[in-house]
């Protein structure tokens, strides 16, 4: 991959034309012919992040030579599944115009963090879901799925109903950074049946059909957010290791990078540069 400090930004709607906007800023290196493409999610409970908070991180894909893509997908009231309608789209469209981008179709990738990391996880296992796969790009396009040929993950809620209920328990124990937590999942996922269905964990653990693309974890430490156990569980593991175990057990490749928590946000972007420059050759 190129070392390089060069690169542009173009900010897209790629539903112009249509009754709504969904729009994406892509960082693209210069000097790159056929790049790959890495699409990037924002966190906040589902609620409260903004897709500038990937800015920084698609910057160091950038420069790297992989494409980055920072999309404002819908989320809060909208409720799930948009989110992942959303993007499942934008890596259609991707896809379908790489070639006017000079990108490559076939070297896509897709990343997050925090409830951005579960939304990435989500997309990766399930390209083909019918749920996700409702809005259809334009009359002419080519033929693409949602397929993506690796997942990254800075400290996902990669399991959203144990971490309902893990913030209620620590809400209950006057534990400080529960905040509005239980608020925003009650906004998003409206049932703890939807925190269920839309599952990482629990999609493996029920053995369902899914892809299992090669992943990474980045995780700070210690955690109490992304890295605990499920208060209402019989699993002997916390979050991060309970879903490594099972997306191995389904014939994936994972591997966790652990950083300290109180330099995690600056330093999660060179394990995942790094890994995604591995997955894209």
């Amino acid at each position: 991959m190129l070392d390089s400090t060069d690169f542009t930004t173009q900010d897209i709607d790629i539903l112009a034309g249509s009754d709504r906007q969904l729009n994406l800023r892509l960082f693209k290196p210069t000097g790159v012919d056929a790049a790959p493409i890495v699409l990037d999610l924002h966190g906040g409970a589902w609620v409260k992040g903004a897709y500038e908070e990937c800015f920084a991180r698609d910057e160091a894909f950038a420069k790297a030579g992989i494409a980055a893509a920072s999309l404002d997908f819908r989320d809060a009231e909208h409720g799930y599944p948009t989110s992942s309608i959303d993007i499942n789209y934008a890596i259609r469209w991707f896809k379908a115009n790489a070639a006017e981008l000079g990108l490559d179709a076939g070297r896509v990738g897709v990343t997050g963090q925090s409830s951005g990391g579960h939304l990435a996880m989500l997309a990766g296992m399930r390209p083909n879901d019918p749920q996700y796969t409702t809005i259809a790009l334009p009359d002419g396009s080519p033929a693409v799925d949602a397929t993506v040929q690796a997942v990254g993950m800075n400290w996902p809620v990669i399991n959203p109903l144990s971490r309902y209920h893990n913030a209620l328990k620590e809400r209950e124990a006057g534990t400080g950074w529960v905040g509005d937590i239980p608020e925003r999942h009650d906004l998003y996922w409206k049932t703890e049946a939807a925190m269920g269905e839309g599952n990482p964990v629990l999609i493996l653990e029920r053995g369902e059909d899914v892809l299992t693309p090669p992943a990474i974890w980045v995780q700070g430490r210690p955690d109490p957010v992304h890295d605990y156990r499920d208060p209402n569980g019989t699993v002997d593991l916390n979050e991060p290791d309970r879903f490594v175990a099972n997306y191995r057990k389904a014939g994936g490749e994972i591997e966790i990078f652990d950083l300290e928590f109180e330099t995690r946000e600056e330093m999660s972007s060179d394990p995942q540069v790094a890994f995604f420059a591995k997955q894209f050759g």
